[in-house]
């Protein structure tokens, strides 16, 4: 079994990076236009309820300009579901949201939001929408997920990418290794991501199962040096190298 992996960009930071004066530069239109020409897979934005980075106009020009599939990160409320079925992107990723967290700081408790998600699941499924849950990788959370009936999972690699030590670190590997297998053979799209960058995300990549990584501040914050364009190219050809190896 080997899939093609895909690379998608989070560019949540170039909106944060405008934000900081609430100018009109730098635009998460223009980079994500700039990555389509570098061959990115996808783009993903995270509408934050509290509109902290992306705005709603960011949405619906990507919507309208891009190309590749826009992954809408979200959180599992009436007013994302309601903005996502109008703006229709490929995916909406439902993702747990906290108004003082600097980023997402875990998977979604789909043991405990059963209920709620299944109803959000169902009516972006019936807007043609593809869902996701962004879940930390225990196989009782693919369970679940299964149940639910989404069409692909994405694993926080955050525990992964956070140990320390060598033996931590192996051992959340093999969390997610084991989470992507299971996934993978109830037949759901698995999908990985959360503190990826050019130091760890070789063994992420090398896990077969995983047939999507998105990556947003390492690349972004690379781009500084090296221009967006090569950031992401260098990130796509370790993350092809160490899934052909």
């Amino acid at each position: 079994m080997h899939q093609k992996l895909r690379i998608g960009v989070n560019i949540d930071h170039i909106a944060t990076l405008r934000q900081q004066r609430f100018t009109e530069y730098p635009d998460p239109l223009t980079a994500a236009l700039l990555l389509e020409q570098h061959g990115v897979d996808s783009i993903t934005v995270h509408l934050r309820e509290d509109r902290r980075h992306i705005q709603d106009q960011d949405v619906n020009n990507l919507k309208q300009y891009l190309k590749v599939p826009i992954n809408l990160e979200m959180a599992a409320t009436e007013e994302m579901q309601n903005i996502a079925c109008k703006v229709q992107p490929a995916f909406s990723c439902l993702v747990p949201e906290k108004r003082e967290e600097l980023t997402t700081e875990g998977g979604l408790d789909l043991l405990s939001e059963e209920n709620h998600l299944i109803k959000i699941v169902k009516t972006l499924k019936q807007s043609k929408i593809r869902v996701s849950l962004f879940i930390d990788p225990d196989l009782n959370q693919i369970d679940k997920a299964s149940e639910i009936g989404v069409n692909a999972i994405e694993l926080n690699t955050g525990a992964y990418c956070e140990a320390i030590s060598k033996q931590e670190r192996n051992d959340q590997l093999e969390r997610v290794r084991l989470a992507a297998k299971q996934a993978f053979k109830m037949g759901i799209s698995v999908h990985a991501g959360h503190g990826l960058n050019y130091l760890n995300v070789r063994e992420i990549a090398k896990i077969n199962y995983i047939e999507e990584l998105n990556i947003g501040h390492a690349i972004i914050a690379r781009s500084i040096f090296d221009g967006l364009g090569a950031a992401y190219t260098n990130m796509k050809e370790i993350c092809l190298e160490a899934r052909s190896s």
